[in-house]
């Protein structure tokens, strides 16, 4: 019998991704759920050409059901640009859709993955950020909504497994890079990229100096599968990404160049919360997980570069 396996937030950027990796399995079989409220509609055309992928358009706010045996649930806006679209939006995503996800997987005895995301540490006063490190959010803030949307998902997990005996499995991801991002989510590479392509001036918001670790997609996939597959008593939270810490400005430099464009950095002010740095500790993922981020930022971004030029 086949394992049957939900992925919420398929038509994402890092939805699309673990479902593609997930479909080369033949002895899965993939539903994807999504409403497209920020996933393409194009990456789940992708994926419908695969033989063992099917799809319900659903908003994840509102309660559903299907049979599974796993899932994946990354469904919710992950970049600012979206995420501060709906604020409001953003905090029923995370809370209802996380609570409508549990009780799909209890009815179902399955086992669920919520991806969270480093965004839980805030504005981090530990460095390197360990999963044991409990934050420095701003509750009110204008990113807040998917901060704590994040947050209380995570709570949301552990009382389900605390009081219902779930298994559970949490991921707090860090920043992620590759194919299938959307153009105009306002992430810092796909913004840079395009900026590049265009032959625009690209915009560093702050001095540049603020630092990120950007994982590319593949390897992410990579820590979320191998988590999955964990034994059941290791719930998480673990990091995953990349513990390449590179400043903001360097990220920019490197697009231009490897892009061959003519444009300049154009520097502008920051915005309201938004963190220092940011490097995850992967410790507990080398650990459980043998985690290894294998795909170098380089040649990530030559990857990346490639296809925006395609898309074009």
């Amino acid at each position: 019998m086949k394992k049957k396996i939900i992925v919420t937030g398929c038509a994402g950027f890092i939805g699309s991704n673990l479902s593609l990796r997930l479909l080369d399995d033949p002895e899965c079989e993939v539903l994807g759920i999504d409403n497209f409220y920020t996933g393409s509609e194009a990456n789940v055309s992708m994926l419908e050409k695969k033989k063992n992928f099917s799809f319900i358009n659903h908003d994840i706010i509102e309660p559903i059901y299907a049979a599974a045996d796993e899932i994946y649930h990354l469904a919710s806006p992950a970049s600012p640009v979206f995420y501060q679209k709906n604020p409001i939006r953003t905090l029923k995503i995370n809370f209802l859709g996380t609570l409508n996800v549990l009780g799909m997987a209890r009815k179902n005895n399955a086992k669920v993955l919520l991806s969270s995301t480093s965004e839980i540490y805030g504005d981090p006063l530990m460095h390197p950020q360990r999963e044991d490190y409990c934050g420095n959010v701003n509750p009110i803030g204008v990113r807040a909504c998917y901060d704590e949307g994040k947050r209380i998902a995570e709570t949301l997990m552990f009382e389900y497994r605390r009081n219902h005996n779930l298994k559970i499995k949490v991921c707090r991801i860090f920043n992620t890079y590759g194919p299938y991002m959307s153009e105009n989510d306002g992430r810092v590479v796909s913004n840079f990229i395009n900026q590049a392509l265009n032959g625009n001036n690209l915009t560093v918001y702050g001095s540049g100096e603020q630092t990120r670790s950007f994982c590319y997609v593949s390897d992410m996939v990579d820590g979320l599968v191998s988590m999955m597959a964990t034994d059941d008593s290791f719930t998480g939270p673990v990091n995953l990404g990349t513990d390449d810490e590179r400043k903001i400005s360097e990220i920019a430099e490197m697009i231009i160049k490897l892009s061959s464009s003519l444009s300049a950095v154009e520097f502008k002010s920051l915005p309201s919360d938004d963190p220092c740095k940011r490097k995850p500790d992967l410790s507990l993922a080398r650990k459980k997980l043998s985690f290894e981020p294998k795909v170098t930022l380089e040649e990530g971004l030559k990857k990346t570069i490639e296809y925006f030029r395609r898309k074009k």
